[in-house]
């Protein structure tokens, strides 16, 4: 492999009041890259002047360059920590990342800042990994096609270039500047695990990486479904793959296997309304309007991967089974068509599976009935193998292909996808070593308790990222892929991260889909003056109904459990002349205590009444790219409100200003998405 086609290991920069200059140390002969300030134009030069110049920092790379709405950043890799191997190449974790401005900006501007709050907050929480030499974004079959005499960002799979949108500048200047390539480097996000072990005294290394698609790329409420273009929501590419041999270059054979599945969100127009209760309003529209869209999945998909094997996951039953019907019907319909052009999808192959009925009662190892299910389409699929000498592009032959994918849903694509899809895993593996002789028939890989051990817990890690950039916790039912057993303590966690979810979903994932748009480009920020895109323009007594609640709450707590510090020592009773006690003091402050109590804990009620009743005006949107239906829902949710017998005369007074209580508090987004288009 040329190392001009390899991005830079090695890059300082020297910044100027005029320009930042980028060169590789360890690369002396080639051209330098300088962006001039403020302007943000681009060139390469041999000469660069750097006089007026400092040296700030070396880094370990350019993750690309953001236009917000005053400036430009450049968005450096200011730390990076190594991760394994892979065939000898180095992989690398993102740990910290540094915006670096073309202006000097004095005043600070609302909505710029916030940007970059998104936008920082993405980093920091969003796993992304690298490597100078080897293709991360493609799997290891797809490698073996490509062609070794391209850059690597031109080699890299477009649905996995995660930070492809921050990149469009340097590409662009290869228009003019070929030496712009070693600039250039892909980024993936998602899961990687490698790790060195051994199975019956023979060494291999132990490689998982999960890839998530930058298309519908966002939380879990705001993107179901399918777009026009045929993109899923919450699509991953997972690839398991074994290396058996010299990894660093020696003259011992290696054999390489890996195994690709997909998951993804059922391919309809379908959508789940969060409206501050445990469970969504779910809507699902017309399945002929998503023919086309559907269509548009699957064939990428065939072309990906060959055959699909469609595991839904969804219940036959309740809520879910219009998710499973429409789907269902969906792929009856692009099966049965009897059009030349939809002869493709003769190749889609559906394969019903009720997750919840068949391993009820915490009986998961039931799943493998799946396997019965699926005939000899797991069989045949096959899997990628190749031996290979002692450098990756040298003495290659590949012995096995993978023929079709395994492509797996359930509603969210989480944890039952999780259970299902470790548990294929498994049985290729088994199949990939028995098929060398490193297990005899009848042996299994859980049979080796330090395997096992680093087996369950990747494929649980694995859950838990893909969980997170997507609901915002951990996985659920991980205990059982980590351990093979249900515990209390994981129905606990199980528990408690539903909650967390719960609160994540209605109260913050506007702001993470928010991040998600800003940085792969589904959004891009006005450069007209600033319109406080992010003030909260609801009337102030809808902004103050939860405030009221939680007061409420506080002060009901405050005085049934905490002492009162203050209280003077009761006297005690004086006798009338009758001989009775005198209790009117006793029984006034327990009367007014009480009427405390019943006024705060009713208050509470009514606000939390409130909040329930006009639940859409409450929700955490997204701000930037909103769904149609949270424009929709807020507006019919404020509308109501302003008939409401016990607010509705403020809540319309206040809505008739223009700052600080619009009535259409999404209006401004409707615009934005209007750019957009």
């Amino acid at each position: 492999m040329s190392v001009t086609n390899c991005p830079f290991r090695d890059i300082n920069i020297i910044a100027s009041a005029s320009h930042y200059t980028f060169r590789s140390p360890s690369s002396p002969n080639a051209p330098t890259l300088v962006v001039a300030r403020p302007s943000g134009a681009m060139q390469m030069t041999h000469s660069p002047n750097t006089m007026d110049g400092k040296r700030v920092t070396s880094i370990a790379g350019i993750l690309g360059i953001v236009h917000l709405r005053l400036d430009k950043y450049i968005v450096i890799i200011t730390k990076a920590v190594q991760v394994g191997r892979i065939r000898g190449q180095a992989v690398y974790r993102i740990e910290s990342t540094e915006f670096l401005p073309l202006q000097e900006r004095v005043l600070h501007d609302p909505d710029e800042d916030t940007y970059l709050e998104l936008l920082t907050a993405h980093l920091r929480t969003g796993p992304m990994y690298f490597s100078y030499s080897f293709d991360l974004t493609n799997s290891l079959q797809r490698q073996s096609n490509a062609d070794p005499s391209l850059p690597l960002w031109q080699r890299a799979d477009d649905r996995f270039f995660w930070n492809k949108h921050l990149q469009s500048d340097l590409i662009g200047l290869r228009n003019s500047y070929q030496a712009v390539d070693p600039y250039i480097l892909p980024v993936f996000f998602g899961y990687l695990n490698i790790t060195t072990t051994v199975i019956k005294s023979t060494p291999l290394t132990f490689v998982l990486i999960t890839r998530k698609s930058r298309h519908r790329a966002g939380t879990r409420y705001f993107t179901r479904g399918v777009d026009e273009s045929g993109n899923v929501a919450n699509f991953n590419e997972t690839e398991q793959a074994v290396v058996i041999g010299d990894s660093t270059g020696g003259e011992q054979q290696v054999q390489v296997f890996s195994y690709v599945q997909t998951r993804g969100s059922v391919p309809v127009y379908w959508s789940e309304v969060i409206n501050l209760r445990r469970v969504p309003e779910l809507k699902v529209r017309s399945v002929d309007l998503a023919l086309n869209a559907a269509k548009r999945h699957f064939d990428e998909q065939i072309k990906l991967y060959g055959d699909n094997y469609l595991i839904n996951l969804v219940d036959q039953s309740g809520r879910e089974e219009m998710v499973k019907a429409a789907y269902e019907t969906a792929v009856k319909e692009l099966v049965s068509s009897p059009t030349e052009a939809n002869k493709l999808m003769d190749r889609l192959h559906y394969i019903y599976f009720d997750f919840h009925h068949e391993c009820r009662g915490i009986k998961w190892h039931r799943a493998q009935a799946l396997l019965d299910n699926l005939g000899d389409g797991l069989y045949d699929q096959g899997y990628y193998h190749s031996v290979e000498g002692n450098a990756i592009t040298s003495n290659s032959k590949i012995m096995k292909h993978q023929s079709s994918v395994m492509r797996t849903n359930c509603m969210d694509c989480l944890d039952r996808t999780n259970v299902v899809q470790s548990m294929l895993a498994r049985w290729t593996l088994n199949r990939q070593l028995m098929d060398i002789g490193i297990l005899d028939k009848g042996e299994n890989t859980a049979d080796f308790e330090n395997f096992e051990v680093m087996f369950r817990n990747a494929w649980a890690d694995n859950a838990d990222v893909v969980s997170r950039a997507y609901s915002g916790t951990g996985a659920l039912k991980t205990d059982f892929t980590r351990t093979g057993n249900r515990t209390n303590a994981g129905a606990l966690a199980d528990g408690m991260n539903s909650i967390t979810r719960y609160i994540y979903n209605n109260f913050a994932d506007g702001s993470r889909q928010d991040a998600y748009d800003l940085f792969l480009g589904n959004y891009t920020p006005s450069t007209s003056p600033s319109s406080l895109l992010f003030v909260d323009r609801r009337p102030i007594i809808i902004q103050s109904v939860p405030y009221i609640l939680m007061g409420a709450l506080f002060l009901d707590f405050a005085t049934l459990f905490l002492p009162d510090l203050n209280a003077s020592p009761r006297p005690a009773p004086t006798t009338s002349e009758d001989g009775n006690a005198d209790i009117t003091s006793k029984s006034g402050v327990r009367f007014s205590t009480k009427f405390f109590v019943v006024f705060w804990t009713l208050t509470a009620a009514l606000a939390a009444q409130f909040m329930l009743k006009y639940a859409l005006l409450y929700v955490n949107w997204p701000k930037l790219s909103p769904p149609g239906f949270a424009i929709e829902g807020y507006n019919d949710a404020l509308n109501r409100a302003k008939k409401d017998p016990l607010i509705g005369k403020w809540v319309g007074k206040q809505s008739g200003h223009e700052r600080g209580a619009s009535s259409i508090r999404l209006v401004h987004l409707e615009e934005g998405k209007k750019r957009i288009e």
